[in-house]
């Protein structure tokens, strides 16, 4: 598949097309895969319960992103899928006889006609569907998904790492319809972001936010792609803040939010900061945002999206500079580390099936690393750009009290204005991001579209 087949994003997508088209592909894929590790059958469970310890509650359940890949089932626990080259692909599917729990509708939609579905009644009649030797079977999952455990024709999970390096790799380059799905899960992902920003200006709690959100998505805490970050105040200093304080502050000076939305298994992730009023606090919004557009701009193929981080610890010290926070230049504030005192994490990752997608640092798809930059330890993407792949762009700035601390007793306290610094920590931080697809040409900014959208 070209590159600019991968990334058509029709307005208006025919869905039927774009999955027959994202179908080939998988097949391509599968085939080259099994080539690779030397297996004729592709086997991916969907993954089972976990039981919490001592007690007869299950976890939360989620699908093994292998299987999600191929079929857009996300609430099938105890399902199939076998791919065999040269043959129709199986879903062998769970519908169990239970009057405890809802149980799964019959298959339907755009998928079902590219597969043979079978129906089950019982986890264990999977066997009889599956292939005749395991040993000549590549099977993706974990190891609870293992099944006929004692017999002759154990099914248990191998993830021959040939096959998963070759499989996660190519998962970075997204086909038109994961696109669209991403697209769809950005406009849930929007429409719950204005829901919570409306619900901060009315002076609610996190908690209430949160609540907000969640109503404004149509999705619970379960279904969303990750936990929800709502932070008021000094709690946007918190990276991965998630108490949500369940009173409204007496002042509620700033929000950060951070949370995003699931559409047929693909994720989105957006991040916006916003000031209860004018002031300082939102010029430095303001600066951020102008910069984190021009860091969205750099995500084109050819680009190695460790530049595109390393710019951001400039650019984002320029912002201190011009703030009255450093004393001294944004290049020295790189070289010495201070910036990230301010900007303590990675610029981004991929996203797609995962919010933090896969491979990231895969040198090639026969597997290596691809290191991180000396002194960055927190970043969670190396790779160079390529059409097709879609990556998160989130500068930050951030007044976190235990770094401020390290610095202050550090060689490299008077770098900064102190009295400068104590302005913005009741504020606690700012973090922007949006999800971009790039292209043979101009980016695809997903989230920017979907906010102009439901203006």
């Amino acid at each position: 598949m070209n590159a600019s087949a991968r990334i058509a994003d029709p307005s208006a997508p025919d869905t039927h097309a774009l999955y027959r088209q994202h179908f080939a592909e998988l097949q391509r894929r599968c085939e080259q895969a099994l080539e690779r590790g030397g297996f004729d059958h592709l086997v991916v469970p969907s993954g089972n319960l976990h039981y919490q310890v001592f007690d007869d509650r299950d976890y939360p359940y989620a699908v093994n992103p292998q299987f999600k890949a191929w079929v857009p089932l996300t609430r099938n626990p105890g399902s199939w899928l076998v791919a065999t080259p040269g043959h129709k692909p199986k879903v062998i599917y769970l519908q169990p006889f239970d009057y405890w729990h809802v149980v799964p509708q019959a298959p339907s939609g755009w998928w079902v006609e590219h597969f043979d579905v079978i129906v089950i009644r019982q986890p264990e009649e999977a066997l009889a569907h599956l292939p005749r030797d395991p040993a000549r079977c590549a099977i993706l999952g974990e190891a609870q998904s293992a099944l006929g455990v004692g017999s002759e024709r154990a099914f248990v999970p191998n993830n021959p790492a040939a096959v998963v390096d070759y499989l996660e790799y190519h998962r970075a380059y997204k086909t038109a319809y994961e696109v669209a799905m991403m697209r769809e899960a950005t406009r849930k992902g929007v429409r719950a972001h204005r829901a919570a920003e409306a619900a901060f200006r009315a002076g609610k709690s996190e908690f209430d936010i949160h609540l907000a959100y969640c109503g404004a998505a149509r999705q619970d805490a379960n279904e969303l792609p990750y936990g929800n970050i709502v932070a008021l105040n000094q709690h946007g200093a918190v990276l991965h803040y998630m108490e949500l304080d369940r009173e409204a502050p007496a002042q509620s000076r700033s929000f950060l939010i951070d949370a995003g939305a699931s559409h047929h298994g693909y994720a989105c992730d957006i991040t916006r900061t916003y000031a209860a009023d004018g002031g300082d606090f939102q010029a430095l919004i303001d600066a951020v945002d102008a910069a984190q557009l021009k860091m969205c701009d750099q995500v084109r193929a050819g680009t190695d999206y460790k530049r595109i981080h390393l710019d951001a610890h400039l650019a984002l010290a320029g912002i201190l500079k011009d703030a009255g926070v450093l004393r001294i230049s944004p290049e020295a504030a790189v070289e010495t580390g201070v910036s990230s005192v301010f900007f303590p994490h990675g610029i981004g990752h991929g996203i797609g099936l995962q919010v933090h997608d896969v491979a990231g640092f895969a040198a090639s798809d026969r597997g290596g690393r691809i290191d991180k930059p000396a002194g960055h330890p927190y970043l969670r993407m190396t790779r160079v750009l390529e059409p097709g792949m879609a990556v998160t762009i989130e500068p930050g700035l951030y007044f976190v009290d235990l770094l401020l601390d390290g610095l202050r007793q550090g060689e490299h306290a008077g770098s900064v204005d102190w009295a400068r610094i104590e302005q913005f920590r009741p504020y606690g931080g700012i973090r922007i991001e949006d999800d971009v697809v790039c292209t043979d040409a101009a980016p695809v900014n997903l989230t920017r579209d979907g906010f102009a959208e439901a203006s």
